[in-house]
C-alpha cells in the first residue's frame, strides 16, 4: 500500500485523522526495544510502565484533569461503553432505585447503542430532544431529572453537524437538582476547543486518539476522582481494575502526544479552520441552489460543514466527489454505509428526503485553502449533473 501523498483532497477529519509525523515518532521506541509489558518488575517492563505512566500524566494536563483520573481504553467507543454501563450499574448496585440514564437524541451511536442495552437491562432512558440546530433542550432536562436518575450523558460537540452543546450548564443542573453522574463525549472536541473537565464540571468524558492525529486503536475515559463505577472488563486488574487487559503502550504514547500538540495549537487552529469553514459554506450557499446548511445558528466547532442539497442522494455525491479525488462524508463514519437518514438531522427536524442528501465536510491541521477551492470548483457541477438525471422533476428553490 502506498503511502498517503495529499493526492486526495481529504475533507473528513471528523472521521479519521492522519497520524502526526511527531506522534509516529513518539510511538517507535515502543514499538521495538521499548515493547515490555508494563506490569513486568525487570527493566524492559518498568521502561514501559514509565512511557505508560508518562503519557497518562501528559493527557491528564491536557484535559485539565490529574493523571489519577484518566483510564486508557481500547478507542472512543469503549469509552462510552465503560462510561455507561459501568456508571449506571454502579449506581443501581448502590442505590434501590438508580435505574434512570439520561441522554439526547444526537449522540454518537456508542452512546446511543449502550443507553439502548441499558434499557434491555431494566434501566428506564429517557432520550433528550434538540432544537432545530442540534442543541439540547436544558428545560426538557431539568424536567427529566429526578430521584432515580443515575446518570446524564450529553455529548461536547457533534459528529456530524459540530454542534457545541451546553454540557457546563447540563452538568450544574444536573449536579443541583440530583445525585446523578454526569459523562459528556468530548472524542469531537479535543483539539478544536480548549477542553477542561474540571471547568465543564463533568464527571465522566470520552476521548479518541484519532481524532486528534493519534493512532486507532486507543482511546480514555477521564473519571473524576471517587465516582463510582463498575469494571466492564475484568481479567488482570489494569488500569485501576477498571480496564483489565495489558495497555497498548504504543499506542497511549502516540495518544498523549497527540493531545499535547492539539492543546497547544488549539487557539491558532480554531481560527484558521473557522476561516476555512466560512469560506466554504458561504461559496456553496452562493453557487448552489436550494441548500440547507445544518446547525449553522448554533456555536460548532471550527472545522465542520454539514449541509442538504435538494434533488440530490448522498451516497451518488460522494461517488462523484471521490472520483474527483475529493474525499467526505454523509455524516458519521461509522454509519456512512447506513440507508437510513441520519439520526441527527432526523432529530433537528430535518425532512427525510432532505436528509438523504446530506454532505459533511470536514476540515484539519492537514487542510488548507487550495482544498476548500478544488471542492468548490467541482460541486456545483456535481449537484447540476445529479439533479438533471434525478427521477422526476426536481423541486428546486432558493
Amino acid at each position: 500500500m502506498r503511502p498517503y501523498d495529499g493526492s486526495v483532497r481529504y475533507l473528513d477529519y471528523a472521521a479519521t485523522t492522519p497520524v502526526l509525523d511527531e506522534v509516529v515518532d513518539a510511538m517507535l521506541p515502543y514499538l521495538r526495544g521499548g515493547f515490555g509489558n508494563p506490569s513486568s518488575v525487570y527493566a524492559v517492563g518498568r521502561e514501559a510502565k514509565k512511557g505508560l505512566e508518562e503519557s497518562r500524566e501528559q493527557l491528564a494536563e491536557a484535559i485539565g484533569a490529574t493523571p489519577g483520573e484518566i483510564v486508557f481504553t481500547a478507542g472512543g467507543t469503549e469509552a462510552d461503553n465503560l462510561a455507561l454501563k459501568g456508571a449506571a450499574f454502579r449506581a443501581r448496585s448502590m442505590r434501590s432505585n438508580g435505574n434512570h440514564v439520561i441522554t439526547t437524541a444526537v449522540e454518537h451511536h456508542a452512546v446511543l447503542h449502550s443507553a439502548e442495552w441499558l434499557e434491555r437491562h431494566g434501566f428506564r432512558v429517557t432520550f433528550l430532544p434538540v432544537n432545530a440546530e442540534g442543541v439540547v433542550d436544558l428545560e426538557a432536562l431539568a424536567a427529566a431529572l429526578g430521584p432515580e436518575t443515575v446518570l446524564v450523558s450529553i455529548m461536547l460537540a457533534n459528529n456530524e453537524v459540530g454542534t457545541i452543546e451546553p454540557v457546563a450548564e447540563a452538568a450544574a443542573l444536573t449536579h443541583e437538582r440530583s445525585r446523578a453522574l454526569i459523562h459528556t463525549d468530548a472524542v469531537q472536541a479535543l483539539g478544536k476547543l480548549v477542553v477542561d473537565v474540571e471547568a465543564l464540571g463533568v464527571d465522566l468524558a470520552s476521548f479518541a486518539a484519532h481524532k486528534i492525529g493519534g493512532p486507532k486503536g486507543t482511546g480514555a475515559l477521564y473519571v473524576r476522582r471517587k465516582t463510582p463505577i463498575e469494571a466492564i472488563l475484568h481479567g488482570g486488574g489494569q488500569e485501576r481494575d477498571l480496564r483489565s487487559g495489558t495497555p497498548n503502550v504504543a499506542g497511549i504514547v502516540g495518544m498523549a502526544e497527540a493531545a499535547r500538540i492539539a492543546s497547544a495549537e488549539v487557539a491558532e487552529e480554531s481560527a484558521r479552520l473557522s476561516a476555512l469553514r466560512d469560506r466554504l459554506q458561504d461559496r456553496i450557499e452562493a453557487t448552489i441552489p436550494a441548500v440547507k446548511l445544518n446547525g449553522a445558528g448554533a456555536d460548532r466547532v471550527p472545522g465542520t460543514v454539514n449541509l442538504c442539497i435538494e434533488g440530490v442522494e448522498g451516497e451518488s455525491l460522494l461517488l462523484m466527489l471521490d472520483a474527483r479525488g475529493i474525499a467526505a462524508s454523509s455524516g458519521s463514519a461509522c454509519t456512512s454505509g447506513s440507508l437510513e437518514p441520519s439520526h441527527v438531522l432526523m432529530a433537528m427536524g430535518v425532512p427525510p428526503e432532505l436528509a438523504h442528501g446530506s454532505l459533511r465536510l470536514s476540515l484539519g491541521r492537514g487542510s488548507t485553502g487550495e482544498d476548500v477551492d478544488a471542492v468548490l470548483e467541482v460541486l456545483p457541477a456535481i449537484v447540476q449533473r445529479l439533479r438533471s438525471i434525478a427521477p422526476g422533476p426536481v423541486p428546486v428553490t432558493r
